[in-house]
């Protein structure tokens, strides 16, 4: 018995540490790709991203005032920084979260405890670096005094809620009903419409991805069978796409025009189309879709899938951290590179491998906890003069 409880623990570790760092180094190999097409990326770069790359501009302090940001050379970019404050939330809540939690936790440190902050190169609150749809949270939260469980309304419609709810689907591992329910919540405080629909399916497929046996199959099967509206034909579509492809490298442009019939941003990513991230029932963010794809294309293969979200532009940091958290998942940690964990933890000042540990033993915390209400409520309702049977009521 003793033996079983070990190797089960050990397996949750490898397989939140494989989730949680896989979507680190995909958040660092992307950063410096994002913005920008395929075909930019690789003039820059000489052919495709086959690793960490420098910045995509040589003057990225001063070429975009809005965002004055060091992406690239092995930064972990806000999508991280958001992750590891969740998981932060959870080791100190040890429960299951909603969007309460968020407002009570997550956005006191967002503006209240300082961090190394890699792109900043300088240790300050994680409000000067999240970009505007994540300050959302602290006006709203904050400032505006919103209900939780509405604050997301009114947000740009985008995948701000998604990038960071790897933990959701961790706190959840072999559920993805629960994993689902619980990020919907949870994201009701950030985003709304396909964006908070997406933050829910992404957190049913990391949960998926986290059980013993899952395949690229079994995940795609759980995201169509909880995504709703647009973020379900978008899904569909893209898949269908990738299905018949052999890898990504020369099927980009494939799996773009699959999505493009959802996406709002339209052609030039950097330019958004005027009813770009509206509210939408037949719309769907872009990176999950494409995180999925990718993942179908490339059988799963971790590295390949992360490479494959990189190279592919627009979101690419978004979209190799949702592509990358499921494969490491699926995979464990060994399926990440080490070379690539210990470049970017040096070059970021984190230890991306420490958050899975953490999450693994909140999780253990969390299901001893819905154990224990569940034998309580099945008590309650139990035939008098009878012993409650385990599974029934």
């Amino acid at each position: 018995m003793t033996i079983m409880k070990e190797t089960q623990m050990d397996l949750l570790e490898d397989k939140a540490t494989g989730a949680l760092a896989g979507a680190a180094v995909g958040d660092a190999l992307g950063g410096a790709a994002e913005g920008n097409t395929p075909e930019a990326i690789q003039q820059r770069y000489g052919g495709f991203i086959e690793g960490i790359v420098p910045p995509f501009l040589d003057d990225w302090k001063n070429a975009r005032p809005i965002a004055p940001y060091h992406k690239g050379d092995g930064h972990i970019t806000d999508d991280t920084l958001m992750t590891t404050a969740l998981v932060s939330v959870y080791d100190t809540v040890r429960d299951h979260l909603d969007a309460y939690d968020i407002a009570n936790h997550l956005v006191p440190l967002l503006i209240g405890e300082r961090r190394w902050i890699p792109e900043l190169e300088t240790e300050t609150i994680l409000l000067h670096r999240i970009f505007l749809a994540e300050k959302w949270l602290v006006a709203r939260l904050h400032y505006g005094h919103i209900d939780p469980r509405e604050a997301g309304v009114g947000n740009i419609v985008n995948c701000g809620a998604t990038m960071y709810m790897a933990p959701v689907g961790i706190a959840n591992a072999g559920s993805p009903q629960t994993a689902y329910d619980e990020a919907i919540s949870v994201a009701g405080a950030h985003q709304s419409s396909y964006g908070r629909e997406a933050a829910g399916v992404y957190a049913a497929c990391v949960a998926e991805a986290m059980r013993p046996g899952a395949s690229v199959d079994s995940v795609v099967a759980v995201a169509l069978a909880f995504a709703k509206d647009g973020t379900k034909d978008a899904v569909e579509a893209v898949v269908q796409a990738a299905s018949g492809l052999d890898g990504w490298r020369s099927s980009l442009g494939v799996l773009r025009r699959a999505v493009e019939p959802f996406d709002t941003v339209g052609p030039d990513y950097r330019a958004p189309a005027r009813d770009a991230r509206i509210p939408s029932r037949t719309k769907s963010i872009e990176e999950l879709p494409i995180a999925l794809g990718m993942l179908v294309a490339t059988g799963g293969d971790y590295s390949e899938t992360v490479l494959g979200a990189v190279n592919y532009g627009r979101d690419s940091d978004s979209i190799a951290v949702m592509g990358g958290s499921i494969a490491g998942a699926l995979g464990g940690s060994a399926v990440v590179p080490g070379g690539w964990v210990d470049e970017i933890s040096e070059a970021s000042r984190l230890d991306i491998t420490a958050a899975g540990p953490v999450m693994a033993a909140v999780s253990r915390e969390v299901w001893a906890k819905d154990r224990a209400r569940y034998e309580e409520r099945a008590t309650l309702f139990a035939p008098a003069g009878r012993d409650v049977v385990e599974g029934t009521f």
